[in-house]
């Protein structure tokens, strides 16, 4: 069990990593589509293709973003930008979390007060992602109009951050009978 603990700590940690670095670019490409938007190529690829646009995509949160003479809508681009370093940062914290968890339940009860605290902030932050990809569907639609992006969401992570809540009362109650089987001995 102490090998899979070690690789669980290892690539959860790598995850966030990655994300962060995801974070930092994607916020880099958003300023970039406001301020120089030719050096937005030099951060994301493109398969744009005026007949169809370019699907911008990340954690269930899409958009199909118009192509007008090979360029991407950069207004898209910039509320997609904004959308995805939201997802990306909540994901990195869900990520690190979930090292947070591993590293502290290593040779000690996993009930501790903790350990249930950021349960449910990766329950919350599983909850926010979906939240946040229709709020930017919402405003993207407002400030570009039905015709000018495809939207599309997934809500799965709703159903992940529920269920996670719900394990966090369970470890509210597996420290509630920890205390009592101490208090006996």
């Amino acid at each position: 069990m102490k090998g899979i603990s070690k690789i669980a700590k290892i690539v959860t940690k790598i995850v966030e990593i990655f994300h962060w670095v995801g974070v930092a670019l994607m916020a880099a490409a958003t300023v970039c589509s406001v301020a120089a938007p030719t050096w937005v190529k030099y951060f994301v690829g493109f398969d744009a293709k005026e007949c169809c646009g370019a699907n911008l995509s990340i954690y269930g949160f899409e958009i199909n973003a118009t192509v007008t003479d090979g360029k991407v809508d950069m207004k898209a681009f910039l509320l997609f930008g904004i959308g995805a370093t939201l997802i990306l940062a909540l994901m990195a914290m869900i990520f690190r979390n979930l090292n947070l968890i591993i590293k502290k339940s290593q040779g000690s009860t996993p009930f501790q007060a903790d350990n249930v605290r950021m349960f449910r902030e990766i329950g919350i932050f599983s909850i926010a992602v979906p939240v946040v990809g229709l709020i930017m569907s919402i405003i993207t639609r407002l400030a570009l109009g039905s015709e000018a992006a495809e939207i599309s969401n997934n809500f799965s992570g709703l159903v992940i951050g529920i269920v996670v809540l719900c394990i966090t009362e369970f470890f509210i109650h597996g420290i509630e009978l920890e205390k009592d089987v101490d208090g006996l001995v």
